[in-house]
């Protein structure tokens, strides 16, 4: 079994205080091991970014613990754990037009991370960094002295991505960095992420509601819903013997490229007032090898019965 890198135990994130207090992430725990992929994946507002977010310490927790390499980072840390996390978690945003500063050259909006957490380095030494990050993600060094409203949407991705990975990080939170572009850069981008996971052994963890892309780019998935975790498991599991009806839901929806297929397939709708949990409350079980679900007993029989899993 690989390392763990980071653990999520009973997270809850609460917006707001007393009777306009909205929880947005209820009791979330998952394992991410050190140089996988783990996939988040629900419907918009079920709370991933929300997840995402608290990792990085930009949205503060109410409850539970995040843990990277075995330390707690959720609350009050040191000023040198801090740092640390600062240098070796990074995230990549989901709009890359909103999230780079429109005033700035890409020389600055890529090393701004540089000045620091390597405030050692000269001028000559961060411009050959920037240098070589706009290589790996696939952008000639002259767009360095461009503004971002020169390039196209994928373009910015890139720039981005390489925003992340100049300060050389370890973890790096990826929400929905492909959403925002068109279906012809979506693959390179993702093909991208592969590679530069394979150069560097960085730990992905990957936001997006689209399971097809999940399945591509994923280790493992985790399936959300209004902040709880309804499924885990490995990511070719998950989408052959979807256990919970609402990640069947989500599977259903995925367009089939074939027009016949696709008028002909049934779409499943999830009903979660189909959940009676008044005598019996779900807990997380294993149902499968490495499949997690949350349910009760009956569910459970019933769930592996429809999959016909013994």
């Amino acid at each position: 079994m690989a390392e763990p890198l980071l653990e999520v135990k009973n997270l809850q994130v609460t917006y707001g205080s007393g009777r306009k207090a909205y929880s947005a992430v209820q009791n979330a725990s998952f394992t991410i091991y050190k140089g996988e992929t783990f996939g988040l994946v629900g419907e918009s507002g079920s709370g991933k970014t929300t997840i995402g977010r608290a990792i990085l310490r930009i949205l503060p927790t109410t409850g539970g613990e995040i843990l990277y390499k075995g330390q707690r980072i959720n609350g009050k840390i040191s000023r040198a754990l801090d740092k640390q996390l600062t240098r070796e978690i990074q995230m990549i945003f989901q709009d890359p037009q909103s999230s780079l500063n429109e005033r700035a050259k890409v020389s600055y909006i890529v090393g701004e991370g540089l000045q620091n957490v390597r405030p050692e380095l000269t001028a000559a030494q961060r411009e050959e960094k920037v240098r070589q990050a706009l290589l790996d993600v696939g952008l000639l060094p002259e767009f360095a002295s461009r503004f971002p409203h020169e390039f196209s949407g994928g373009q910015r991705q890139r720039i981005g991505i390489a925003r992340a990975l100049i300060v050389e990080p370890e973890f790096i939170v990826a929400d929905e960095p492909i959403s925002a572009l068109d279906m012809s850069i979506r693959a390179q981008v993702l093909n991208l992420l592969r590679q530069l996971q394979k150069q560097h052994g960085i730990t992905y963890l990957f936001i997006a509601h689209d399971l097809s892309v999940m399945r591509y780019i994923s280790d493992r998935i985790a399936v959300i819903r209004k902040g709880n975790i309804l499924e885990l498991a490995d990511a070719e599991e998950l989408v052959s013997h979807p256990l919970h009806p609402y990640t069947r839901s989500l599977l259903s929806a995925i367009p089939m490229p074939d027009p016949r297929r696709e008028r002909e397939k049934q779409l499943l709708v999830y009903d979660p007032a189909m959940h009676d949990y008044t005598a019996a409350p779900p807990a997380w079980r294993q149902l499968r090898p490495q499949h997690w679900v949350l349910c009760n007993d009956a569910e459970a029989a019933q769930w592996l019965a429809g999959s016909g899993t013994n």
